[in-house]
């Protein structure tokens, strides 16, 4: 695994259907990364902005929407643009939303395929971003299962859209290494139930068999983490909802999380995150969950 390549833990847990991240920004500043959700991603006033997708690499127009596979490299860079406030709406959803059987329906044949091609990434024509911006840009405003119906709406347009590109020549490197290991679906598991309090190496190492130190070599070759990095990704994605989502203060999250000072949580929160808990809840606040 490229070292370089940071494996985001997404705020989007087993009991949701979707997020949908609303924000203006004036710049980018996340890693290129990958993650098991799919994710759709829709940018207007980024001319100049550099998109990355697998081996793809790309300066972008004013206007793009792009649709990615679950753990496929990619990420977007400032570059050259010069606009202070680019519009960004991303969407993402479970890989297993939609499942096999449901996709075998001869109505749902054109979206099947538009996720097997997302596995290489898909860019959709500037006419066909332009032709959807009204309803992407109404997305975070539609409640339950409205949203579950327009954005499913939404996939059959895009799945039937002409002039799609797909960016990468290569599908996910990154579906082998992290998701088909029944060992790290266990750690995985277990840290989500249990990341509100102190867990040990040696706790963690006993709960699949191996020592302290193949341990954090085994988790390290198959996150790109140590255990200790992986565990906080994980904590700090909790509080990153918590942080859009309820009304508990900082200091009241930092705790529920599994923090023992505040100081600590927002050194590692800034760290991760590349902002501060509070810069972290104003630039989301336009985040929908969708259950």
């Amino acid at each position: 695994m490229n070292k370089h390549v940071h494996r985001e833990i997404t705020p989007l847990s087993q009991d949701d259907s979707f997020l949908v991240f609303d924000r203006v920004k004036s710049h980018f500043d996340f890693p290129i990364h990958f993650h098991p959700e799919y994710e759709l991603n829709f940018i207007w006033n980024g001319k100049g902005v550099r998109r990355i997708v697998g081996d793809s690499m790309e300066e972008i127009d004013n206007i793009e929407l792009v649709l990615v596979g679950p753990n496929l490299e990619h990420g977007w860079q400032t570059h050259n643009c010069k606009s202070d406030k680019i519009y960004e709406i991303t969407i993402q959803f479970h890989n297993d939303l939609f499942d096999e059987k449901l996709l075998s329906r001869r109505i749902f044949k054109s979206i099947k395929e538009l996720l097997q091609r997302s596995n290489r990434g898909v860019l959709f024509s500037s006419k066909t971003a332009k032709d959807l911006k009204t309803r992407i840009l109404s997305l975070s405003k539609i409640d339950n299962m409205d949203y579950f119906m327009e954005l499913l709406s939404i996939l059959q347009d895009l799945a039937t859209s002409r002039n799609q590109v797909q960016l990468s020549t290569y599908s996910s490197s990154m579906n082998d290494v992290f998701e088909n290991s029944d060992r790290i679906k266990t750690v995985y598991d277990y840290i989500h139930q249990n990341f509100g309090r102190k867990i040990t190496l040696a706790e963690i190492s006993e709960l699949v068999n191996m020592s302290p130190v193949t341990f954090n070599r085994f988790i390290k070759k198959r996150t790109g983490r140590t255990f200790i990095e992986y565990t906080n990704e994980t904590r700090i994605s909790y509080a990153s909802r918590w942080l859009i989502e309820s009304n508990m203060n900082i200091a009241e999250i930092s705790y529920k999380c599994g923090f023992n000072n505040i100081a600590n949580f927002n050194r590692i929160f800034k760290k991760i995150k590349k902002c501060t808990p509070s810069e972290f809840k104003e630039e989301f606040e336009g985040i929908k969950k969708v259950l």
